[in-house]
């Protein structure tokens, strides 16, 4: 049967859950190793991180989406989500499909004129569920990455 489940925006008291997910995140995607943040540095930063959360009726976190305000020069304002995850218990009760929802509907509100996120090419069942919720998967572009290493 089903949890109940509360969705609502991610407060400083939640980190720690959210990091743990994040690290099961890291582990799900085959590369923990790149899991650098710790408590400290998010508790520090958290006027940067922001997140919804999925919480069941015992106050545990069971799925989080990061999200973050971002401008686009060929199309202005937008919301970048980051990461999305449900731990493997809780799936299938629609929760990934809420907090993606929340992210949607939060960017909406901010005037925002896209929603943006990338997935692995690998990962076939977030291929199709993103595709389900009528979002275009581009094949063309790459990601980059610079890795500044002052963590």
């Amino acid at each position: 049967m089903p949890t109940k489940i509360t969705m609502r925006k991610g407060e400083e008291r939640d980190l720690q859950q959210v990091l743990g997910l994040i690290k099961e995140f890291a582990q799900f995607q085959r590369t923990p190793e790149k899991v650098s943040v710790t408590l400290d540095q998010m508790k520090a930063e958290k006027d940067l991180f922001s997140c919804f959360v999925a919480e069941d009726c015992a106050g545990r976190i069971v799925g989080f989406v990061s999200f973050f305000f971002c401008y686009y020069s060929w199309s202005g304002r937008a919301i970048y989500m980051d990461d999305l995850y449900v731990e493997p218990a809780s799936r299938g009760q629609g929760i990934g499909t809420k907090l993606l929802t929340a992210v949607r509907d939060y960017g909406k509100m901010q005037n925002c004129y896209k929603f943006r996120w990338q997935v692995s090419r690998w990962n076939e069942n977030a291929i199709g569920f993103y595709k389900s919720l009528g979002a275009e998967i581009d094949e063309v572009e790459i990601n980059c990455n610079i890795i500044y290493g002052n963590q």
